[in-house]
């Protein structure tokens, strides 16, 4: 069956960027792709990709213009953009921009994954408005041994987890995580 999934990155203090929304802190640090939480693996199984305004409009800065003017999106997947703002959309790529709530948006997302996976790229608030919802199924989350001591949370909402694998990642350790329901 479909998850839908926060895949993620995180600071031992619980942040997924510094205070100047940036992730340089996460590329100084070696990753194994053949640990617990592979990339490689994972992106394989994803469908469908949401994301929120930050998370996209970085992208476009460090991965998609970056050594291209006319830009090159990184996905192949569906992708929805939820945000308040109108940033440009990368020439053919499949992404939309939406200011729906993600409980209006979700079944689309689905349906567009074609039975695979829905990856909730970031931000935090945005997972936690799936979460709100009861549409998130599972965090994967490897944390970097750096504390940052602020920025910007993992996941800033009360929410009941269980641990259904951990592990390291090189020098990450990784955790799967299933969303407890009721």
């Amino acid at each position: 069956m479909p998850l839908t999934q926060y895949y993620t990155a995180s600071s031992l203090d619980g942040f997924i960027a510094d205070p100047d929304n940036s992730l340089e802190w996460l590329f100084s640090r070696q990753r194994d792709d053949s640990g617990l939480l592979s990339y490689g693996r994972f992106i394989a199984e994803v469908g469908a990709i949401a994301m929120g305004a930050t998370t996209y409009e970085w992208l476009l800065e460090h991965e998609v213009y970056k050594s291209d003017p006319s830009g090159v999106w990184p996905y192949e997947m569906p992708c929805w953009v939820f945000t308040h703002r109108e940033p440009p959309v990368v020439a053919g790529s499949a992404v939309e921009l939406t200011s729906e709530r993600v409980a209006d948006v979700h079944a689309r997302m689905a349906v567009a994954a074609g039975g695979k996976n829905i990856w909730l790229v970031g931000g935090g608030d945005l997972v936690g408005q799936f979460a709100d919802a009861g549409l998130l199924d599972e965090i994967l989350v490897t944390f970097a041994p750096i504390t940052l001591g602020a920025g910007a949370p993992l996941l800033p909402r009360r929410l009941e987890l269980r641990l259904e694998d951990a592990g390291r990642n090189g020098d990450f350790v990784g955790a799967r995580l299933s969303v407890v329901r009721g």
